[in-house]
């Protein structure tokens, strides 16, 4: 779904709605501020699937203002140079700001870590404070810790202007404890009418790594798994989908591998990613740094079994031999013996794919996830709507 900035969209009643009604009779009015899905990220994936959730609430009326806008007409052209690009989009960007959030009661605001937390976060944070508007700051960056030791001046004084700081994990969630930050975890979305279960009685070698090409999410030892699996099955085949800088080295090192039946399929648009998940029997991932993956809880619920690193927030979405495998960060070994475990022990398929699939519609259905995030803003409008109304 792309979404421009719309200044105030109001929510249509639906079934899942229905029942939830702002206390006063007034909607309450709410602003995402998140990456729009001109490039398909996790955040703003989940953007999307938040924004399409909350506007079915009666209770709420909800914009967004991208915090990568797409300029119009011949000013996108702009948009292609290094460096103009960050001036230009970061001006379209305080504009948009500064045009909607007087609009709204509560600003809801995406972040990462690092320069996109000073570029993206931080001026939507400060501009609502500066329009006496409440934020929920919604912090998804698995860099959290780092972030927080190496950037403190800028971000830890930032971050406590928000009204509320809720994380996608109960990783991030510690982190910020030890920070002297409390925090809420409300956790991702899955989409279940896009992703559909499909259950596996034995396992084909085929294998699904679906991660950004960079040095965080370590593609490298996926590959370096995967030579070990094609010495036991010769005909495995492995599909790494995804971009970023380190494409090219992965490339080079697929081929000094040896490595036979891969492909390097580039970015894959949301709407093509259930089907690459279903034509998939075994998902692998080897991040050394991560929060809460979209990309686990999206293989969860298309009945694909996991092997997983222990990076970051994983340990407490996985849990080991109950929904996925999960090895050390960096064992390639360890991630090639779980894939052939997989591939060989039909009954441990059933079940972990069996308990993952449970797992996620307990916990990262939109309805039960959509509620959360309502009672997080009625608890920071209620005060103060009570208060005018004893005036």
């Amino acid at each position: 779904m792309k979404m421009r900035d719309r200044c105030v969209s109001n929510g249509s009643a639906a079934t899942q709605g229905r029942g939830i009604e702002a206390s006063d009779g007034h909607p309450i009015r709410v602003c995402l501020v998140a990456p729009a899905l001109v490039v398909p990220g996790g955040q703003a994936i989940q953007a999307a699937r938040l924004y399409r959730g909350l506007r079915q609430i009666p209770a709420l009326a909800v914009g967004f203002v991208p915090t990568n806008p797409r300029l119009p007409g011949m000013l996108q052209l702009l948009q292609r140079i290094r460096y103009v690009r960050t001036i230009v989009t970061s001006v379209r960007y305080l504009w948009s700001l500064f045009r909607c959030l007087p609009d709204y009661d509560v600003v809801h605001v995406f972040s990462a870590s690092y320069w996109s937390f000073i570029l993206c976060p931080t001026p939507a944070i400060l501009l609502a404070k500066w329009f006496r508007k409440k934020v929920v700051l919604n912090y998804r960056s698995g860099e959290a810790e780092d972030h927080l030791r190496r950037w403190a001046t800028s971000a830890i004084p930032v971050i406590r202007r928000a009204d509320a700081l809720v994380v996608s994990s109960n990783y991030l969630g510690e982190v910020f404890a030890r920070a002297g930050l409390p925090t809420r975890t409300i956790a991702n979305i899955v989409d279940f009418d896009q992703f559909q279960f499909r259950a596996r009685a034995s396992l084909r070698p085929v294998f699904l790594s679906n991660r950004h090409l960079e040095d965080l999410y370590n593609v490298a030892c996926v590959l370096r798994a995967f030579a070990l699996i094609q010495r036991i099955y010769p005909e495995a085949r492995l599909v790494v989908a995804g971009d970023g800088s380190q494409r090219q080295p992965l490339v080079r090192l697929a081929a000094e591998l040896g490595l036979k039946h891969y492909e390097f399929v580039g970015r894959v648009p949301p709407d093509r990613m259930p089907s690459l998940l279903d034509a998939a029997d075994v998902y692998l991932n080897a991040p050394n740094i991560d929060n809460m993956p979209g990309s686990i809880l999206e293989a969860f619920a298309s009945g694909l079994p996991v092997v997983t690193t222990d990076a970051g927030g994983i340990p407490h979405i996985v849990r080991h031999g109950e929904t996925g495998l999960i090895v050390s960060r960096g064992d390639h070994e360890g991630m090639a013996a779980a894939a052939v475990r997989l591939l060989e022990d039909p009954s441990l398929v059933r079940r972990l794919t069996s308990s993952a699939l449970d797992e996620c519609r307990r916990r990262y259905a939109p309805q039960a996830v959509v509620r959360e995030w309502l009672s997080v803003y009625q608890g920071l409008v209620a005060p103060s709507r009570s208060a005018a109304s004893r005036r």
